[in-house]
């Protein structure tokens, strides 16, 4: 699947996003707003002004609904869903080229908040996902004790797991090591 340079930094953003959600195990990833600050200069996301607790809350809003995209079943689901966060955003589609890069579409209205910017480039990004009927490239990791976000980009779709040096390295060894002690017992 070919996915242009700002759709994938959208899509990673998102994905990052989603991962910070408090879960079983893994504390709140945007706790506060030093979190939010470095979360905004990890993606490059410019322009978004001074941020504030309000910022905060306002994107763990959108990303509940990133995470509802991910829990879809269908894709009239995910699109009913994509649409109303995009709409909210208010998004003004725009061509640009900046920090090096070639003509690209940002989707967000100038001065756009942090929220609104992320809702419109990443939800727009989902949308591609979406509109090429790749939804089930929305996964969520299949290692017992993990469940984060990903998009497999793999070319045949088999990507399980949310990075395969950690949870598919340790998923396959525990079951080699499974393997090895019925066998000597």
């Amino acid at each position: 699947m070919l996915i242009p340079h700002d759709t994938r930094y959208a899509l990673d953003a998102v994905i990052d996003l989603v991962n910070t959600a408090p879960d079983n195990d893994q504390a709140e990833g945007l706790a506060d707003v030093t979190a939010l600050k470095e979360f905004v200069r990890r993606h490059g996301i410019s322009d978004v002004g001074e941020l504030t607790p309000r910022d905060l809350k306002a994107l763990h809003g959108v990303r509940a609904r990133f995470a509802e995209v991910f829990a879809a079943t269908g894709s009239a689901v995910a699109a009913e869903l994509l649409n109303e966060l995009v709409a909210s955003a208010g998004t003004t589609p725009q061509l640009t080229d900046h920090d090096g890069y070639d003509w690209h579409v940002h989707y967000f209205a100038p001065g756009a908040s942090v929220a609104d910017h992320v809702a419109a480039d990443g939800g727009m990004a989902l949308a591609f996902i979406v509109v090429a009927g790749e939804l089930e490239r929305l996964r969520r990791c299949e290692a017992p004790d993990c469940g984060r976000a990903f998009v497999d980009l793999s070319r045949n779709r088999s990507r399980r797991y949310c990075d395969s040096r950690t949870c598919g390295n340790r998923l396959h060894v525990a079951a080699y090591r499974a393997r090895r002690k019925e066998a000597a017992g």
